[in-house]
């Protein structure tokens, strides 16, 4: 199987670089092929902008949706764009390494998927999308370095559930475009982690890379499926039994 890896860490020697090249050992060594985008390595632009496309008519206001929908049909998008998408195309599955900067992704992973996340790609234009699209029948997961401990991170945590602060990558970024979204990996206390404590969270990467195409996903609801087609709303007969908040898009009778 072919595998993307992305990557966002300013420092080469970091805790999320070196189980990213741990990650990409496994699957060499299990024979998968496996490519790497080491977004600050390769100096990713990371801003949305004009510049962006190549056949772009800039004598009025741009509308990036619809300039993105008029792109799509002959990829009229700048050459860093097209590289990071035909790896996308290419893998059957695509990891994100990175840490926990300010509840989400740092600025360079998000302006990745901004810029590749494009019509045609991250979405489609006849509106299939939450569990169908281009990227349907490939799977996707990140992989996550938290500073804080997981108490921090629970229900009764000060920061909330760390479900809850990934919902929006993994629902809305991953499975949005179609990915079979797996359960994400996440590691804790991480900017105070002692030597020996770096085998552990090794062998739990190599035991999720010998495991990436067979782990059941996160169960998310199909838009397809549990959605009214207007209002885009869960169908009332889930809605009255479903658990409030991000739960009610999971749906455990798939598991």
């Amino acid at each position: 199987m072919k595998i993307l890896i992305v990557s966002a860490h300013p420092e080469p020697k970091s805790l999320t670089n070196s189980l990213r090249d741990v990650a990409a050992e496994q699957l060499r060594s299990d024979g998968h092929e496996v490519q790497i985008s080491d977004l600050y390595a390769m100096q990713w632009k990371a801003a949305h902008d004009a510049e962006d496309f190549t056949a772009l008519d800039t004598s009025g206001p741009v509308s990036y949706p619809f300039a993105s929908m008029a792109a799509s049909g002959d990829r009229a998008f700048s050459k860093d764009i097209i590289e990071e998408q035909d790896k996308v195309l290419w893998a059957d599955a695509v990891i994100f390494a990175f840490p926990l900067w300010w509840f989400s992704m740092p600025a360079i992973m998000k302006g990745w998927i901004d810029r590749v996340w494009t019509a045609g790609i991250g979405y489609q234009t006849g509106g299939e999308r939450y569990g169908a699209g281009r990227m349907a029948g490939k799977r996707a997961m990140i992989m996550v370095m938290v500073g804080g401990g997981e108490s921090y991170f629970s229900a009764r945590g000060v920061n909330g559930p760390i479900e809850d602060l990934l919902f929006p990558i993994n629902h809305g970024m991953l499975f949005y475009p179609g990915f079979d979204v797996l359960p994400s990996l996440v590691f804790h206390k991480t900017d105070r982690l002692r030597p020996e404590q770096f085998d552990a969270f090794a062998e739990q990467v190599r035991d999720r890379m010998r495991s990436l195409f067979t782990i059941a996903p996160i169960p998310y609801r199909r838009q397809a499926e549990d959605y009214t087609e207007l209002k885009f709303e869960l169908k009332e007969e889930i809605a009255a039994t479903a658990p409030p908040g991000f739960a009610a898009h999971i749906d455990d009778s798939r598991t």
